[in-house]
């Protein structure tokens, strides 16, 4: 994770001043240095969920790696925002920083997940 986020830090723009779910320092990535992190990877989060990020828009979340996974399509927006349509109907947009230590996941609601790992996703 360290040599892809060394190559993004490019593209990445600081944001000055919290605004909405943002802290200071979190840093921004706009819509290609973001798709370049997650699209054909699954991210972990440190209490064992998974979203997986297909190169083809495909999308998968579960809890735990034997259970249910919501499924649907992903699409990458500017400033970090990442939409899932489920296939169920529903839809959610979270947002992606970097802190000064690690990738977050920041859910609508402000909540922060950091990232634990960052694997290659199985076709």
């Amino acid at each position: 994770m360290r040599i892809a986020l060394s190559a993004m830090i490019v593209c990445i723009s600081t944001v000055a001043s919290a605004a909405g779910n943002l802290r200071d320092g979190d840093a921004v990535l706009d819509q290609d240095a973001l798709s370049a992190m997650i699209s054909g990877q699954v991210i972990e989060f440190f209490d064992g969920s998974k979203s997986t990020y297909q190169i083809d828009g495909g999308y998968g979340y579960t809890y735990t790696d034997d259970g249910p996974v919501w499924s649907g399509r992903y699409l990458v927006g500017d400033n970090s925002d990442v939409c899932v349509t489920f296939e169920n109907g529903s839809k959610r947009c979270d947002t992606f920083v970097l802190d000064e230590r690690r990738f977050i996941l920041i859910t609508a609601d402000g909540l922060r997940f950091p990232v634990r790992n960052i694997t290659v996703a199985k076709p």
